[in-house]
């Protein structure tokens, strides 16, 4: 199901015939040092990761994370809105193949994302979460208007991380 629409950009709810596109993305040094190892190493595992963890989240909380398409198709990464315990407000999040980055999807994408979370939505408060050392991430954050709150620890790999906030 389609969610948003930007200029360049289609976002819209994973299905599993993205498995292979997941197992691609999650399996990116990149993504294993900027967000972690999600364990994904089959397409199994990635029609799992799609039924178990991104899916459930459209109905139990009516956001997550979107599968990010150019307009003519190609998947280029992932963006949107993740309800994390013990936050009481969703974080926003993305990640894109390597060949995508610094071309303003992830602005773009994000961008769209706050919006749908401000005006559709009607959420009060997102966070932004990252490690201290992505600095891609961390300009991407901010160019949203996100502003620095505080370092914390992940609870789930007990890595320094720094949470960003937006008022909406």
């Amino acid at each position: 199901m389609d969610v948003l629409q930007t200029k360049r950009l289609n976002l819209r709810f994973y299905e599993t015939s993205d498995a292979d596109f997941i197992l691609r993305l999650l399996n990116e040094p990149s993504f294993h040092r900027n967000i972690g190892d999600r364990k994904v190493r089959t397409t199994e595992d990635a029609v799992n990761y799609i039924n178990l963890r991104l899916a459930p989240s459209y109905s139990n909380n009516g956001y997550g994370l979107y599968m990010v398409e150019k307009l003519d198709g190609t998947p280029i990464g992932m963006c949107g809105l993740v309800k994390r315990d013990p936050n009481d407000d969703p974080d926003v999040g993305f990640a894109f193949i390597p060949e995508t980055w610094q071309q303003g999807y992830a602005f773009e994408a994000a961008s769209a994302v706050v919006d749908y979370a401000r005006n559709i939505l009607k959420i009060k408060r997102i966070l932004g979460i990252t490690i201290p050392d992505n600095i891609a991430s961390i300009k991407t954050l901010q160019k949203l208007g996100l502003q620095y709150l505080k370092n914390d620890v992940a609870k789930e790999t007990n890595e320094a991380i720094c949470v960003y906030e937006l008022l909406l």
